[in-house]
């Protein structure tokens, strides 16, 4: 299991946001030269942490991103749900797919079990413990 390119980075990203609260905020291109990574990927990340409310932007020439709590309010599950949806190991809930195996199957307890550990670690981990 690996921890995709979109999570890493955009912990990285509100790392760099974390070092400026109550600051200024931080353009793009600033992250992204400080990060090596492509600005147009961030703004992409930016969006949808935008959505999900974590980050605000502002606009112009002196714009940028800022967090809309402090660090110590955020904890890296938003974060990781902000960007990759909610962490799912077992396919029981999916609305995408039918499981036939629902009713006999040995494995979702299990891997429940392992959802719900990672969960409450994430969610016990907040952007100022970065």
């Amino acid at each position: 299991m690996r921890l995709s390119t979109r999570s890493r980075y955009g912990l990285m990203a509100m790392e760099i946001l974390k070092d400026y609260y109550d600051k200024e905020v931080v353009s793009v291109s600033a992250i992204a030269e400080e990060k090596n990574i492509s600005t147009s990927y961030l703004e992409q990340l930016f969006s949808l942490m935008k959505k999900s409310k974590l980050v605000e932007s502002t606009r112009g020439s002196q714009g940028g991103y800022r967090l809309t709590r402090p660090p110590e309010e955020i904890t890296i599950g938003e974060i990781l749900n902000a960007l990759e949806g909610d962490l799912e190991f077992s396919c029981c809930e999916d609305d995408r797919m039918i499981c036939h195996q629902k009713e006999a199957c040995r494995t979702k307890e299990v891997l429940d079990r392992i959802e719900s550990a990672i969960a409450g670690v994430t969610d016990s981990i907040t952007l100022a413990d970065l």
